[in-house]
């Protein structure tokens, strides 16, 4: 440790902020000479522009946020650290159109817009090409008119299922499977237009009026009565949609598997992955999350164990099963899945693990529903009947998965509370029906209910 105890002046030369090797103008003390002294531009350039930027986020927020998802679009922590910071700050992700979209993110009607170079599947050649078409002919007004009007040799079949199943066609027909089948016509009928062309040829219907006039190489607009189409089909089930956009985006855009649960949810106190730093070490916790991989691995021993790919809402992380919890919960390990687990926080090497202990699927997770008045609700000599029957149902505190919320209306006026988890129970039914019996009107709740 040295101390400056007097500054010289030793004429000008240029200042780096890794220091010099000769002559500093800070003399230490025992006749020492400073040869790595950070200057103050270096800090004043950083103060300069965490300015900059805090200006363009706090006045131009679409534009900034927009520019930000862009630059890191190669990153997908970082993207979707910062999607979550667009949902909370109120504004909305729109998935890929290909009638709006450019090549990058880019802000459009109060909204971040994907481009078209986050979607995979679709290369650059791709892009310019419909970029072309769409500037040149305007919007696309259907399958056939889009197919019809971009390069085939450029955008390929695969590349336009991928447009489909990540929601790039959705102004134009929402129901995807309708599309992906219709496509199997449509780019066939689409190639021999281009071939017609390409020879200086148009068909019999495009000479009748059906796109394309003879000398010209311009579809006539609502000329597509000769796309063939396939038989009428239901649309792809909402999770599956959601399981395609997050396969070809890298996330969940349109909507997310847990969103539709997130009110109920909450009653169960889990926390988000976003605030498992906060947690302290060792400390039981639950969180409702998709499963996104899962990694199977032997431990020294032969024994079974799984490394997990978690999200929720808000972040991303790791979650750790050891092989004394893995076969208990091994058989709902599956990609996709909307569990609630249960289990500790671990820190260490400056990292935190989600220690998993327990799990569930949320589609089986059950909730104890009791209705009381607010009068109830303050009774002493209610409160203790309650308490009893819990207790009662509880048993062992281990096996006691099944939390308890207590209804608390009367008129327009309705509260939830939860109970601790010392008052959760083993079995809803029969707790359900001890309630009843004692006169406390009781019922289950999916949490996967509305």
């Amino acid at each position: 440790m040295v101390k400056i105890v007097s500054c010289q002046y030793v004429g000008q030369s240029n200042v780096y902020d890794i220091g010099v090797e000769k002559d500093h103008n800070f003399a230490l003390k025992n006749g020492l000479i400073a040869s790595n002294c950070f200057n103050k531009s270096h800090s004043t350039a950083y103060g300069y522009v965490t300015y900059q930027t805090a200006y363009l986020k706090a006045n131009y927020p679409l534009e900034y946020m927009a520019a930000l998802l862009t630059a890191n679009s190669g990153d997908t922590d970082k993207v979707q650290k910062y999607l979550n910071n667009c949902n909370s700050m109120g504004i909305e992700i729109d998935p890929p159109d290909i009638n709006r979209s450019g090549l990058d993110f880019t802000p459009a009607d109060n909204k971040i817009l994907f481009g078209f170079s986050a979607v995979r599947n679709v290369g650059q050649n791709a892009i310019t090409s419909i970029l072309e078409a769409r500037e040149e002919g305007g919007e696309f007004k259907s399958l056939g008119d889009f197919c019809d009007r971009i390069d085939l040799r450029t955008v390929n079949r695969r590349t336009l299922e991928s447009l489909i199943r990540c929601g790039a066609l959705d102004k134009i027909e929402s129901n995807r499977q309708q599309l992906i089948n219709d496509l199997e016509l449509v780019y066939e009928w689409a190639q021999s237009r281009a071939r017609d062309r390409a020879s200086g040829q148009g068909n019999l219907f495009d000479m009748m009026g059906g796109g394309f006039a003879a000398n010209s190489q311009k579809p006539i607009q609502n000329g597509f009565e000769s796309v063939p189409k396939a038989e009428t089909t239901s649309d792809f089930p909402p999770q599956e949609k959601l399981r395609m956009e997050k396969e070809l985006l890298g996330f969940y855009v349109s909507a997310h598997p847990l969103k539709n649960i997130k009110q109920s949810s909450s009653l169960l106190a889990p926390i988000n992955l976003a605030q498992l730093g906060e947690q302290k070490d060792n400390s039981v916790i639950c969180a409702v999350i998709m499963l996104n991989n899962v990694k199977k691995v032997m431990t020294k021993k032969g024994d079974p164990m799984a490394i997990l790919q978690i999200e929720d809402l808000t972040a991303s992380s790791e979650a750790i099963v050891f092989p004394k919890n893995y076969e208990r919960v091994s058989s709902l390990l599956e990609v996709d899945a909307r569990l609630i687990i249960w289990g500790k926080v671990d820190k260490r090497d400056e990292q935190n693990q989600f220690i998993v202990e327990d799990a569930e699927k949320v589609e089986e997770v059950q909730m104890v529903v009791v209705e009381l008045n607010p009068q109830e609700a303050s009774t002493i000599d209610v409160q203790h009947r309650l308490r009893s029957i819990l207790q009662e149902q509880s048993g062992d505190k281990d096996k006691a998965k099944v939390p308890v919320i207590g209804l608390v209306q009367l008129g327009n006026y309705r509260q939830l509370v939860r109970f601790g988890k010392q008052f959760w129970v083993q079995d809803s039914l029969s707790t359900v029906q001890s309630l009843k019996n004692a006169k406390f009107p009781a019922y289950v709740k999916q949490l996967s209910e509305q």
